[in-house]
């Protein structure tokens, strides 16, 4: 199974996600996956830096570690011709090391430019067409597209990669995972469930990878870890399609004043046992993943780089 480190956007600085990156190769993970948001979910979060002013910055600090968002929407806040182009971008600079995740998208980051937000089918039609348009565009020819979405005229990408990144889908249920296996070369998933794995891979390429994140907060108490991931990250408590349709932080916030220790004690692995760790990614590998990456919520990034290091990886990793 391959290992990777959330490179988290809503709560690191732009400065503060490049040492990440860093670290994260020092360490040996085998790849980071970094957020594409307007917003954060809170504002305890307190970070939002743009993902492709950051992700150039990443290519000149790392040498080997693949990196890869998790995800962008390449629908609404922007047009899936200008996301080609940045990804095509990030593709020449992190040369085959590259991924681009994409999704449906939150209310929370694509609302903003004043666009109606679609119904949660007319988002899939909606991605499925941009990624047509995406791949067109990575070809380098020149592109006249005139889909029931998105119009392109007369556009061409002078600056691609050698070899087209591998677009990951992300999916929660059924309907998103059959479409990661039609139109993506990999899914992103939310939990370790073997079904959704199995609907991804029954249209998927051989080669197609499924990854999925792994909400952790170490901490020397695991009382402290669950204080901090409740006050830093209490989104991950919300139920249903709140995630997706709440518009501002503090809808989320309003929301989030219902979800306590209790609600995220099974969900986030917190304090310092790596068993725990262990027994978490063991049961997306058993679920059929192939990597998994592990969101340390709150500041203390160095605290579980080092766990990382010297317990987790080598735990996951036995000789």
């Amino acid at each position: 199974m391959r290992l990777g480190l959330k490179l988290c956007a809503e709560e690191r600085t732009a400065t503060e996600l490049l040492a990440d990156a860093a670290r994260a190769e020092e360490v040996g993970f085998d790849f980071a996956a970094i957020s594409d948001h307007f917003h954060p979910w809170v504002d305890a979060q307190g970070e939002s830096p743009f993902v492709w002013s950051v992700l150039g910055g990443i290519a000149a600090v790392t040498d080997q570690l693949e990196v890869g968002t998790a995800v962008t929407c390449p629908t609404v806040r922007m047009h899936p011709a200008i996301v080609a182009q940045a990804a095509a971008t990030a593709g020449t600079m992190l040369e085959d090391r590259f991924f681009l995740g994409v999704g449906t998208g939150e209310r929370l980051n694509e609302h903003v430019t004043g666009r109606r937000w679609p119904r949660p089918d007319d988002r899939r039609a909606m991605l499925r067409e941009a990624v047509e348009v995406i791949r067109e565009l990575w070809s380098g020819e020149l592109v006249d597209h005139d889909g029931p979405h998105f119009r392109v005229e007369g556009a061409r990408l002078y600056s691609v990669p050698a070899s087209p990144p591998p677009i990951m889908v992300a999916a929660s249920g059924p309907k998103a995972a059959d479409l990661a296996g039609e139109i993506g070369d990999g899914m992103i998933g939310t939990a370790p469930n073997d079904d959704l794995v199995s609907t991804f891979r029954a249209n998927a390429g051989a080669n197609a990878r499924a990854y999925a994140e792994i909400g952790v907060c170490w901490a020397v108490d695991p009382e402290e870890g669950l204080r901090t991931a409740v006050e830093r990250w209490p989104n991950a408590g919300l139920p249903g399609s709140l995630s997706a349709e709440l518009a501002m932080p503090a809808h989320f916030e309003e929301a989030a004043s219902l979800i306590g220790p209790d609600e995220l004690r099974g969900s986030i692995v917190v304090g310092p046992d790596v068993d725990l760790y262990v027994e978490r990614a063991n049961a997306y590998a058993e679920a059929g993943y192939d990597g998994v990456w592990f969101h340390q919520i709150g500041t203390d990034q160095e605290g579980f780089c080092t766990f990382a290091e010297k317990e987790l990886l080598p735990a996951l990793r036995p000789s």
